[in-house]
C-alpha cells in the first residue's frame, strides 16, 4: 500500500511538472501570449473565409454539442465571439453550490476577450506570437482536432467505458499547456466527442483556417430595411411618456429572451431586446444584470433591439414577429388604455420581483392580452430558456399534459385584479431574496403564503362573485376564434420539455387552467426571477414554490368537474403523496357554492371535458402533429397502435427518438416520445420511488418535437409492420440492442453526420421559422 502510494504520488508530481514544463515550453519558444485581433478588413491572399467556409463546419457539426449554457468546459461555437472567449473550467450546473456563482452569459456578462480572461476563461485559439507552428500547437481547437484525426472513434457499435455519457460527468478542460496529458489520458477523446470525424474536407478547412490565425472580416451589416424597422421599434419602445416607459419596462421583462424578427424584411434574422445605457442612434451598451428586473443603476433606460449573433439553437429559439399589427395591439393595450402612472415603480428587488406591485398600475386586462397573444412563447419562456439542465425543476410536471387558459373577457377579471391588490404579500416570489440558506424554513413559509392566499380567494370569490353565476365553458379562452395559442401541449422529456400548440396526443392524465394571476407568477419565478448561476437554496426554492403553482393550475381545471370526479382525480393524480397536499387544491367555500352549467353524460366526465373543450376550441386547434396529418394512410394505420402500448416494451424507449421513414417518393420525420408515469410528482427527490412504469405510454406526432434527440432511428415503408411488432415485443436491453441494429443510426454509426444532415436539412424544410440546431448531448450509447 505505501509502494502504490509513493507511485502515486511520484506520478502526481511527474504530471504536474509536465504541466508546468509544457507552460515554460510554450512561452520560451513562443514569448508571453495575449488575445490578440484577429478580425481584419480584407483576408490576405488564399485565406480561408471563416463567414462562408467555416461557420457552416462549426455549426453543423460543434454547436450540436456546443450550443447552450452546458457546451463542455463553456466552448460556444456558435458565434466568433464564443470561439474567440475560449473555455472555462467553471460548471454553470453545480446544483450544490452555497454560493451563487459570478454570471458568465456571452454578449452580456463580459464584452471583449480581455475581460473573458479576467472571468477565468482560457483561448482555445494561439495566443502567443502568430506563426503556423505556433497555431497548430498553441491552439487546443487544432489539436484536438487532429488528435481524433490520429485516434479515430473505435468500430465498435456500443463505445466502452473509456467514453463518458452522464451530463454530470467531471469536466475535462484541456489548455495549450495541459494538452500533452490530456491526449495521454484520453487519446479517444478528439473532437466531436464520442462521435464519428467529420469529413476530411471539412476538418481541412477548419486546420487550414486554425494554422492561417484564425483571422476573419467584420460580419455583412444589416440590410437597410431591417436598420429601418429596428428604428422604428426602439421609438416605440423609448417613447418619453412616463406609461411609455412602464410598459416597455413590462414588454423587457416578459422579452428578454426572444428572438424577434421582422416576417415582412426576413424571418430568419433575429434580434433580442436589450437593456442599454445609451438611446437609440448610438451603440448599444448592454446593462448586465443578474436578473432583468435588477437596479440598472443609470438613470434612464433604454430598450434597445440588437442583432442575434449566435448561431439558432433549437433549445433557445423562440420566435416573435414584429409586425404593424402588433405594435397597434401594444398601444392600445398599454398606451391609449385607460390610467395614469404618478412614479415608476422602484427596482429594490422585494418590489421589483413582483409584477402585482410593479405593474399594478396597468389593467389586467391589457397585461393578461399581451401574454395571451402568444401564449406558445410565453410558457415556452419557462421550458426554452437558458436552462439547459432542468431536472429538478421539470420533475415538477408530468410529462404529458394540456395547458388550457381563463378567458380573458371574463366579466370577474377585475374582481381577480382587485382580489390581487390585496395580496402583496402572499404572491411575494422567491427570487425577493437575495440569499436564502435555509430551504426547509422558507418552504415553510412558502407553503404558509400559498395557504393563506388560497383562503383568501376562497373568501373573496365567495363574497364578491355573483351568486347567479354557473361555470360554463365559457370559461376557458376560446382563441378568439383565430388564435392558435388557445390551447398547448407540454412533454416533458425527463431533463428538458416541449410545449406544442394544440392537444396533442392521446388524452392526458392531467391539464392546467391557467388564469393570468398563476401565468405571472410562473413568469416571475422561473423565468425573470430564476439565476441559472444561484446557489443550492435558491434552485430548491424555485422547484418548491413551483409545485405550488401547478397544483394551482391543475384546481382550476378540475373546478370544470362534478364534484365527485374532482376527488376522484384529485386522488389519482397525488397518489402516495402527504394528505396535506390536497389542502392546496380546493377552494372549499367557493366549491360548495360553485354551480355547474356544464352537463356530463358519461361516467367518464375529465373525458368528456377533454371532447367539449375540444369541440369548443375547434376553429383554433392546430392538427399539423397529427399521424393523420401525413396524408398517408399506411403510415397512419401501421404507427396508430404504438399510442395503445403501456408499460412493458415501452419502458425500453428513449424518452425522445426522431424516426424517418423512408420510401421511394422521400423521407417522412415523426418524433416517438415516451411518457413516464408517477404516483405523484411532490417530491423534488427520488423521483424513482414514485415512478410508474407499467403506466408509461408512448406518443407519436409528425415532424420534430424536442430539442434533445436521445436516439435516430430509420426503417422502410415497407418494413413499418415489422418495425411495430419488433419495438412492441422489446422484453429487455438484448432485445433492444438487437432493435437497434435493425433500425438505429448510434452515435458510433460512420454515417451519423449524414443522417444528422437530412435530420437538419427536413426540419429546415419543415419549420424555416422555428428551425434550430438539436443538440446531440443527450444520445444514448446502447
Amino acid at each position: 500500500m505505501i509502494r502504490n502510494k509513493v507511485i502515486l504520488l511520484t506520478v502526481g508530481i511527474v504530471v504536474s511538472a509536465c504541466a508546468t514544463y509544457s507552460e515554460i515550453k510554450f512561452t520560451d519558444r513562443y514569448g508571453t501570449p495575449q488575445p490578440r485581433e484577429r478580425q481584419v478588413a480584407q483576408l490576405p491572399p488564399d485565406s480561408v473565409d471563416y463567414w462562408n467556409e467555416v461557420k457552416p463546419v462549426l455549426e453543423n457539426r460543434c454547436v450540436v454539442c456546443h450550443g447552450c449554457y452546458d457546451a463542455p468546459c463553456q466552448l460556444k461555437l456558435g458565434s466568433i465571439e464564443g470561439l474567440e472567449r475560449g473555455a472555462s473550467s467553471a460548471v454553470v450546473y453545480q446544483q450544490s453550490r452555497i454560493k451563487s456563482a459570478t454570471p458568465t452569459r456571452l454578449f452580456e456578462d463580459a464584452q471583449t476577450v480581455e475581460e473573458w480572461r479576467e472571468l477565468g476563461f482560457y483561448g482555445v485559439l494561439n495566443e502567443y506570437p502568430d506563426s503556423p507552428e505556433s497555431n497548430r500547437l498553441a491552439s487546443v481547437m487544432h489539436r484536438i482536432l487532429t488528435l481524433k484525426e490520429e485516434n479515430p472513434l473505435p468500430a465498435d457499435k456500443i463505445l466502452d467505458d473509456s467514453f463518458e455519457f452522464d451530463l454530470g460527468r467531471d469536466q475535462v478542460c484541456a489548455t495549450p499547456a495541459t494538452f500533452d496529458k490530456y491526449a495521454t489520458q484520453h487519446p479517444l477523446w478528439g473532437m466531436p466527442y464520442a462521435l464519428p470525424a467529420i469529413e476530411p474536407e471539412q476538418q481541412a478547412t477548419l486546420l487550414e483556417w486554425l494554422e492561417q490565425g484564425a483571422v476573419y472580416t467584420p460580419r455583412v451589416p444589416l440590410d437597410e430595411d431591417l436598420v429601418a424597422a429596428v428604428a422604428r421599434w426602439e421609438m416605440f419602445l423609448n417613447a418619453d411618456s412616463p406609461k411609455a416607459q412602464l410598459a416597455a419596462r413590462y414588454i423587457y421583462e416578459h422579452l428578454f429572451l426572444t428572438h424577434l424578427y421582422f416576417p415582412a424584411i426576413d424571418d430568419r434574422q433575429f434580434f433580442r431586446i436589450v437593456r442599454s445605457a445609451t438611446p437609440p442612434g448610438q451603440p448599444v451598451d448592454v446593462i448586465a444584470t443578474r436578473r432583468p428586473y435588477n437596479d440598472p443603476s443609470v438613470e434612464r433606460v433604454y430598450y434597445r433591439i440588437s442583432r442575434e449573433l449566435g448561431a439558432i439553437v433549437s433549445k433557445t429559439h423562440m420566435p416573435y414577429a414584429l409586425t404593424a399589427e402588433r405594435m397597434a395591439d401594444w398601444r392600445t393595450w398599454f398606451i391609449d388604455a385607460p390610467y395614469d402612472v404618478s412614479e415608476m415603480p422602484s427596482y429594490e428587488s422585494q418590489f421589483a420581483s413582483n409584477p402585482f406591485r410593479t405593474f399594478d398600475v396597468i389593467p389586467v386586462h391589457s397585461r393578461y392580452r399581451f401574454l395571451l397573444d402568444e401564449a406558445q412563447n410565453t410558457i415556452n419562456s419557462f421550458i426554452k430558456g437558458p436552462v439547459c439542465r432542468g431536472q429538478v425543476a421539470l420533475n415538477v410536471i408530468n410529462d404529458h399534459f394540456w395547458v388550457f387558459f381563463v378567458n380573458p373577457d371574463d366579466p370577474n377579471l377585475e374582481i381577480l385584479e382587485d382580489f390581487l391588490a390585496r395580496q402583496l404579500e402572499n404572491t411575494e416570489l422567491p427570487a425577493s431574496s437575495e440569499s436564502t440558506y435555509r430551504p426547509i424554513t422558507h418552504w415553510r413559509r412558502y407553503s404558509k403564503q400559498q395557504k393563506a392566499l388560497i383562503t383568501a380567494q376562497d373568501a373573496y370569490l365567495s363574497e364578491y362573485m355573483p351568486l347567479q353565476d354557473e361555470l360554463t365553458l365559457d370559461v376557458v379562452w376560446d382563441g378568439d376564434g383565430e388564435n392558435d395559442n388557445a390551447a398547448l401541449t407540454v412533454f416533458r422529456h425527463f431533463d428538458s420539455a416541449t410545449v406544442e400548440k394544440g392537444l396533442v396526443g392521446r388524452k392526458p392524465k392531467t391539464a392546467w387552467l391557467i388564469s393570468y394571476a398563476l401565468l405571472e407568477r410562473i413568469h416571475y419565478l422561473l423565468v425573470a426571477g430564476y439565476d441559472v448561476y444561484g446557489n443550492v437554496s435558491h434552485q430548491l426554492l424555485t422547484r418548491v414554490y413551483m409545485d405550488f403553482l401547478r397544483m394551482e393550475g391543475e384546481a382550476n381545471f378540475l373546478l370544470m368537474l362534478p364534484q365527485e370526479a374532482r376527488d376522484q382525480e384529485r386522488a389519482n393524480w397525488y397518489r402516495g403523496a402527504h394528505d396535506e397536499i390536497t389542502d392546496f387544491m380546493v377552494f372549499p367555500r367557493f366549491e360548495s357554492r360553485l354551480a355547474h352549467a356544464i352537463s356530463y353524460t358519461t361516467d367518464n366526465p375529465k373525458s368528456e371535458l377533454f371532447d367539449l373543450l375540444r369541440q369548443r376550441l375547434q376553429l383554433v386547434l392546430p392538427t399539423t402533429r397529427e399521424l393523420a396529418a401525413l396524408g398517408d394512410n399506411d403510415i397512419e394505420q401501421a404507427l396508430a397502435p404504438l399510442e395503445d402500448l403501456q408499460g412493458g416494451a415501452v419502458t425500453l424507449v428513449p424518452q425522445t427518438v426522431f424516426l424517418e421513414i423512408r420510401s421511394s417518393e422521400g423521407s417522412r420525420y415523426l418524433t416517438i416520445v415516451r411518457n413516464n408515469a408517477h404516483l405523484n410528482i411532490t417530491s423534488m427527490f427520488g423521483e424513482n420511488k414514485f415512478r410508474v412504469p407499467d403506466e408509461d405510454t408512448l406518443s407519436v406526432v409528425t415532424g420534430f418535437l424536442g430539442s434533445y434527440p436521445n436516439a435516430l432511428w430509420a426503417v422502410d415503408k415497407g418494413d413499418l409492420g415489422q418495425f411495430v411488432t419488433d419495438l412492441s415485443s422489446l422484453q429487455d436491453e438484448n432485445d433492444y440492442e438487437r432493435f437497434m441494429d435493425a433500425y438505429g443510426i448510434r452515435r458510433s454509426n460512420p454515417g451519423f453526420w449524414q443522417q444528422s444532415d437530412a435530420i437538419h436539412s427536413a426540419y429546415e424544410t419543415e419549420a424555416p421559422i422555428e428551425y434550430g440546431l438539436f443538440d446531440f448531448n443527450r444520445l444514448e450509447n446502447r
